[in-house]
């Protein structure tokens, strides 16, 4: 039938044919399978290049750290620079020692929920509380954790927590978090993790051990803090 029809076009029109209807719509559904190939190509490529992206990410090697001091004194010269660099950085030249590693001094953890309001535990934890919960939720409520630090010396970049969590010598749970880049400045900074919800059913209530631990992008720990916890039933 098409071959006919073929041939009747052809005679029509001399020497040239032109394609009848049913090769139209079979070149485009051809072409469609084409492109359709051809996105499946493309995001097996896209694939490729996230896993090597990510590759890539994870053998990057920041350059030299240098004093913070010293990035400063280089435009000592400079004296609008010099100020608007103390400014930007949140420092002045007199609180920098001319040290090489940054520090982050912790201050405070706390618990922020409706359950129970906001619990602060100052650091270094005393004695008389690490043998005890530091703090006791009720099952199924949302809560936040909430950190109170300085940064000494120098830039801390890629500052992560990670908070383990042991139920009976089981891991239950392990969340990681990212703060950010921080600079050195006279005022401490306050910062809350995402929000989190306690477990629910009778399997969830009891007390657990858990560990925060936070370090930077070169892998200095600044903190790792072993505590207990209690979840409650709800009432």
């Amino acid at each position: 039938m098409e071959g006919g029809k073929g041939a009747e076009a052809g005679t029509s029109s001399g020497s040239s044919s032109l394609p009848n209807k049913d090769f139209k719509n079979k070149q485009t559904e051809d072409e469609v399978t084409e492109n359709l190939s051809k996105i499946r190509v493309l995001d097996d490529e896209d694939d490729v290049d996230d896993e090597y992206h990510e590759e890539g990410f994870s053998k990057f090697v920041p350059g030299p750290l240098l004093p913070l001091k010293e990035q400063i004194d280089k435009d000592k010269d400079d004296e609008s620079l010099r100020r608007w660099k103390e400014k930007l950085l949140g420092c002045v030249e007199s609180d920098l020692n001319g040290e090489k590693d940054p520090e982050v001094k912790f201050l405070s953890i706390g618990v922020i929920s409706k359950d129970v309001g906001e619990i602060t535990v100052p650091l270094p934890v005393k004695e008389s509380q690490s043998g005890g919960p530091l703090f006791t939720l009720r099952e199924g409520v949302q809560y936040r954790f909430k950190l109170t630090f300085n940064v000494l010396h120098n830039i801390v970049s890629g500052l992560m927590c990670t908070n383990t969590a042991w139920k009976g010598g089981i891991q239950v749970d392990r969340i990681k978090s990212m703060l950010g880049t921080f600079a050195p400045q006279k005022d401490a900074y306050v910062e809350t993790l995402d929000e989190e919800t306690t477990p629910s059913g009778i399997l969830a209530r009891g007390l657990y051990t858990a560990k925060l631990r936070f370090e930077d992008d070169d892998k200095r720990c600044h903190l790792e803090l072993d505590y207990s916890f209690e979840i409650k039933k709800k009432s």
